[in-house]
Order: C-alpha cells, then sequence, then structure tokens
C-alpha cells in the first residue's frame, strides 16, 4: 500500500516565548499573522529578528506564531555552521544544552544560552492517519522521493502523531536541497 505524504521545506525561523517577544518587541506586544502555515493553528508573522553567532548573523529571520512556552532557534546544519552555532540534531522542544545565540529585535536583545537546534526531520500526522498507515507516534521511518536528477530515500524520520496535526514531512532547506524538492512533492513513506 502507497502511504504518501507532502514534503514541505521548513526554512530557518524562530519560536519566541511570552518573555522573549516583549524584550525583543516591547512590553505587551503582540504577533503580527502573516500567512497560515500547514500545520493548524500555526502562522509565520510579520515580525523578524537577527539570529547572531560567533562567526555571524542572519538578518531578517522569520518568527513563527502563535508564542510559545520557550524560546526555539530553528536552523538548517549549513546555516549553524556558517554563523558559528554549535546546533545538535534535535526534535522541536528538546532545548537541554542545545546551542546558543543572540536574537536582537527592535526594542532589544536576548542572549540564549540554549535554544538552537537543526530540527529532526519527522512527519505530522494525525492518530486516523497513523491507523491508516500502521504507524506509531515516535516511529523512526524512511521517506523516498523521486525528483529529476536527485531522487532520494530519508531514513531517521520521526512519526510524530497528534490530533491538532495535518499530514506533512518536514526538512529543512539543506535537506530540500539535497534532493531537489519543489513545491507540492510528496514522498513515500517505506
Amino acid at each position: 500500500m502507497a502511504k504518501p505524504v507532502l514534503v514541505e521545506t521548513s526554512a530557518r525561523h524562530v519560536h519566541v516565548s511570552r518573555r522573549v517577544l516583549d524584550i525583543l518587541f516591547g512590553e505587551g506586544y503582540e504577533l503580527t499573522k502573516k500567512k497560515d502555515l500547514s500545520q493548524p493553528g500555526q502562522y509565520a508573522c510579520e515580525e523578524r529578528v537577527q539570529v547572531i553567532g560567533a562567526k555571524g548573523s542572519f538578518p531578517g529571520v522569520s518568527i513563527l506564531g502563535p508564542v510559545h512556552p520557550e524560546t526555539q532557534v530553528e536552523l538548517s546544519a549549513g546555516d549553524a555552521r556558517s554563523i558559528g552555532v554549535k546546533a545538535p540534531i534535535r526534535e522541536s522542544g528538546d532545548l537541554e544544552g542545545s546551542g546558543g545565540c543572540k536574537l536582537v529585535g527592535p526594542k532589544g536583545e536576548v542572549e540564549l544560552k540554549d535554544g538552537v537546534i537543526i530540527a529532526k526531520r519527522h512527519i505530522h500526522m494525525t492518530p486516523e492517519d497513523a491507523a491508516k498507515y500502521d504507524l506509531q507516534d515516535k516511529q523512526i521511518v524512511n521517506v523516498k522521493v523521486e525528483t529529476d536528477g536527485r531522487s532520494l530515500i530519508f531514513g531517521d524520520v520521526i512519526v510524530r502523531v497528534s490530533p491538532s496535526y495535518a499530514l506533512a514531512m518536514h526538512i529543512d532547506t539543506d535537506e530540500s536541497n539535497a534532493a531537489s524538492c519543489t513545491m507540492g512533492l510528496e514522498g513515500d513513506i517505506l
């Protein structure tokens, strides 16, 4: 049975906590929705920040909403190396002992001791999707993508199951470029 999944590229971005949002943009500031993302309730914001590492920085990095319990910066491995941040490959939210950086906004700046990760490639799915595909939360799978001249199989893809998800696989820009992924590409869960 085929197990198709939309493959989406997740570019560098920041999730901010209420405390950090107040420091970067001012007390009580509210994020401005720019566009909805594929995962229900998540959106790209108009607001952007500078992410600074030991060797360089990225200006204008998107903030994704809504406000999170903890501030998290997601970079690709290439991004992290280029600005001098040692970021481990982790699942979202697994921040203890991860990389650090400085965030600069229009009203202030924050030095993060940790919070910078390279997001582990993953598939979001509902419990219904998981049952249909005979998969479990936290299961590790492979996903085959077929592209012109750069087809490949992504290994070590973690399945994440929640009723609040929509079926989609997320990879970073390095991974997307390696396979020449395009908008609307579907992979097949093996």
